[in-house]
């Protein structure tokens, strides 16, 4: 098989080396990868981002399974047009992919699966949002409502912190990202990731991590995509992981079902 992977992170790389690794594959493309990746992968230049250009390029190459990795295009609808063409493709579609697009479109799926998740306000404008920071206290945490390379988040200890995050986010800091926020209760504790695939009606845990974000030393500063990970996350117990599947991640799953988007 020709397998084309798009994106160029670390998460792709892991992912290249993986694929490598199958007999079945003939012939790895990366798009469009890193200086890393060159020893395991054909690297080159494409917008991953359009998806006509993408299946152009598929097509012009004979691909026959694409593997998308980034957020931004299968909320771009990539996914979408690749199938649309034929061409076999991991990553969901771009209406399901709103569950990463748009941090108040989780919330209100949260809300209606009754899946447990942080108190929080929406906000399209900036005095709003600082009133209700005002109210609320410190510490408390602003988000981006849509994607910011994973370094939309402020975890404000102090309100003065918290009213800064919302200038910038509505001065223009994240472009069309930061046009809408959502500003939560601060919750103290562990993070952890916990992966599965989904079909649309049924559920494989493959995995769980943890992703340590701050740029400094003992979790100190400000968030970044990721400084370093580590799998599994020892904090996710057996336990744990039935209640997460139970009580979110299926009745999510269940919602978007009902929403024509699973």
């Amino acid at each position: 098989m020709n397998i084309l992977i798009l994106g160029g992170g670390g998460r792709e790389h892991a992912l290249a080396w993986a694929v490598k690794q199958n007999p079945k594959c003939d012939h790895l493309i990366v798009a469009p990868g890193n200086a890393g990746m060159q020893t395991i992968a054909e690297c080159v230049d494409l917008d991953i981002n359009d998806g006509l250009a993408v299946v152009a390029y598929a097509k012009s190459r004979s691909i026959d399974f694409v593997i998308i990795g980034p957020e931004a295009p299968l909320v771009a609808g990539v996914a979408d047009a690749l199938r649309a063409s034929g061409i076999l493709t991991f990553g969901p579609d771009q209406a399901a992919a709103r569950l990463e697009a748009s941090k108040h479109f989780t919330k209100q799926v949260c809300e209606a699966a009754k899946a447990p998740t942080a108190a929080y306000g929406h906000f399209t404008d900036a005095a709003s949002a600082k009133a209700f920071v005002r109210k609320q206290g410190a510490p408390i945490v602003v988000k981006a409502d849509g994607l910011a390379a994973g370094k939309g988040v402020v975890v404000a200890m102090e309100v003065e912190t918290a009213l800064q995050a919302i200038d910038d986010m509505f001065g223009g800091q994240f472009g069309q990202s930061g046009a809408e926020v959502v500003v939560e209760d601060f919750m103290d504790g562990e993070e952890a990731s916990f992966f599965v695939l989904c079909d649309g009606t049924t559920v494989l845990p493959i995995g769980t991590a943890q992703d340590h974000k701050r740029v400094g030393e003992g979790d100190t500063g400000p968030n970044t995509g990721g400084m370093g990970a580590y799998s599994p996350a020892p904090v996710l117990s057996p336990a744990i992981a039935e209640r997460a599947l139970k009580e979110i991640i299926e009745p999510t799953m269940a919602e978007m079902a009902r929403r024509g988007s699973p």
